[in-house]
């Protein structure tokens, strides 16, 4: 909108660089062009500003496909007015000298033409197109059609308009539709899902198995190590004993021989000893039958003197030295 300044019965209007203005004074044109600044009176001045700024006009509409299901278009035309002039002449683009907005929506109807033509070139595509191919290359099929009947469509150029281009972001079904389409992609997402988990556990358990594989052929490999090393010191213990066995053969056989030297010895000296008490037997035994019996009276009291115990000290009691006396004295009385 054009900015209007009021001074003492004057106008003065400053456009934008985006819009094309037309000043009419007694029907004639006085300024024509983009981005003017210029005086003028109101009540002999007509003014039109036609935006010439590419602009972007989004729709959606609903259409039905070849098997009767309906869906959803959105679509986005951009366009711009090429020829001002004559989009002047086709449509109100007047302003208010006073307030400098426009007095008519020549917008509104530019918008209207662009969607009923790119609507008629849409729900003819769509309505040859299965809901299958309309979701797989409708979006495509659809802004080509557009594109082509928008360019050729000759009241756009009649009013000065050029579309500059066309994008359909998206052909959707109703809702309910596309969750029964939806149903088999996800069951077949899920099925894939559901078989990656397996395969990952898959690989997990055998990992496992391989770990408790390891883990057991280690055990067994400790096991026959032990196992060798049992039977080393069994050998060991075996030689061991054996060593021990045959040292204590030898001291037992150095014992025995030393306890039958030592035997031998004793006996000898056994026989030795007796011999020499035998022949000293014999010879006391000579001396006993040489001598006479008063010599081996006298001989025998000295040894059983030699035998008896010491005697200190002799007690006699008037009982025993009573009868020893009548025992002494018995002798001389018999002899008498």
């Amino acid at each position: 909108m054009a900015d209007i300044t009021r001074r003492l019965g004057w106008r003065h209007l400053r456009s934008a660089p985006t819009s094309h203005i037309r000043h009419h004074k007694q029907g004639k044109v006085a300024h024509d062009g983009t981005g003017l600044s210029f005086w003028f009176r109101p009540l002999s001045a007509a003014l039109s500003e036609v935006p010439v700024n590419d602009r972007e006009l989004a729709m959606a509409f609903h259409a039905r496909t070849s098997d009767f299901q309906d869906v959803t278009l959105q679509a986005t035309v951009t366009y711009r007015i090429s020829e001002p002039a004559t989009a002047a002449a086709r449509l109100d683009f007047s302003v208010d000298p006073d307030t400098g907005a426009w007095r008519g929506a020549p917008l509104e109807q530019l918008a209207t033409l662009l969607t009923e033509t790119a609507q008629q070139h849409a729900l003819d595509v769509l309505a040859r197109t299965t809901l299958a191919a309309a979701l797989v290359d409708g979006v495509s099929a659809v802004r080509d059609r557009i594109t082509t009947g928008l360019t050729d469509e000759p009241r756009l150029p009649a009013t000065g308009i050029e579309v500059v281009a066309v994008r359909v972001v998206a052909v959707r079904p109703e809702a309910e539709v596309e969750r029964a389409l939806r149903t088999p992609a996800r069951e077949q997402i899920q099925q894939e899902a559901d078989r990656a988990t397996y395969e990952r556990r898959a690989v997990a358990v055998q990992r496992e198995r391989a770990i408790a594989e390891n883990e057991l052929a280690s055990k067994i490999e400790l096991a026959r190590q032990e196992e060798q090393l049992v039977d080393q010191n069994g050998i060991n213990a075996r030689r061991k004993a054996e060593e021990n066995a045959a040292a204590d053969a030898v001291r037992a056989t150095a014992e025995a021989a030393r306890t039958v030297r030592l035997a031998k010895a004793e006996a000898e000296a056994a026989r030795e000893v007796g011999e020499a008490r035998a022949q000293a037997q014999a010879a006391w035994l000579r001396v006993h039958t040489e001598v006479d019996a008063a010599t081996l009276n006298a001989l025998t009291a000295g040894r059983l003197a030699e035998n008896l115990p010491r005697i200190d000290s002799l007690t006699l009691s008037p009982d025993v030295l009573t009868g020893l006396l009548a025992k002494l004295g018995r002798p001389a009385a018999d002899a008498s």
